[in-house]
């Protein structure tokens, strides 16, 4: 039963590689707009229920790694290396991902995503999902509270870093220098003493 069970999942997750891998293929070179769900199942040779058992809509085809990202950004905090902060882990993630080193699919990419404002809100919301949990990780590790605020805001802020490379060439410098706010604080980053000094 075990590997009856082992074949199905296998089988499931061919499937929805396939047809994440058909979508981002036709919308890569059709255009999102340009290509209907309908376009994607035939392209991954699947009926469009199927389709939608294993996307619940048409951006989600986009964005199919989704549990893989919210692994990753936990793993980030609880992984670190000895002596290594928070932020400065969280920075090393960022910095590690493909949208911020210039990887040339990654630019392609990204264009599809931003040419699009659905896809554009879809993916915000996407990686803010992950928000929470990477919140409560922040939290579990400093041993506070799962709902304390400065855990909820750094987690909110490293988060949004990904938002500001966005249209700009000096990505990994826009990522060091939010980062360097996040765990020096204004005055640091901005070269200035704290009022009363």
């Amino acid at each position: 039963m075990t590997e009856t069970m082992g074949r199905r999942e296998r089988k499931k997750a061919a499937t929805r590689k396939a047809l994440a891998d058909a979508a981002l293929r036709l919308f890569l070179e059709h255009g999102y707009d340009n290509v209907g769900i309908k376009d994607v199942a035939e392209a991954a040779d699947v009926s469009t229920t199927t389709l939608f058992k294993h996307f619940p809509s048409k951006e989600a085809l986009v964005f199919d790694l989704d549990a893989d990202v919210e692994a990753a950004l936990v793993a980030a905090v609880r992984d670190r290396a000895a002596g290594t902060s928070v932020p400065a882990a969280l920075r090393e993630h960022v910095l590690r991902r493909k949208f911020v080193t210039g990887d040339p699919a990654a630019d392609r990419f990204r264009r599809l995503v931003d040419g699009n404002q659905a896809l554009r809100d879809y993916a915000h919301r996407m990686w803010m999902r992950h928000e929470t949990a990477l919140a409560r990780a922040i939290a579990e590790d400093a041993g506070l509270p799962v709902d304390d605020a400065a855990c909820a805001a750094l987690a909110h802020f490293a988060l949004e870093t990904a938002a500001l490379v966005h249209g700009r060439t000096d990505r990994r410098e826009t990522v060091e220098r939010a980062f360097d706010l996040l765990e020096n604080g204004w005055h640091a980053a901005a070269g200035t003493a704290p009022p009363g000094d």
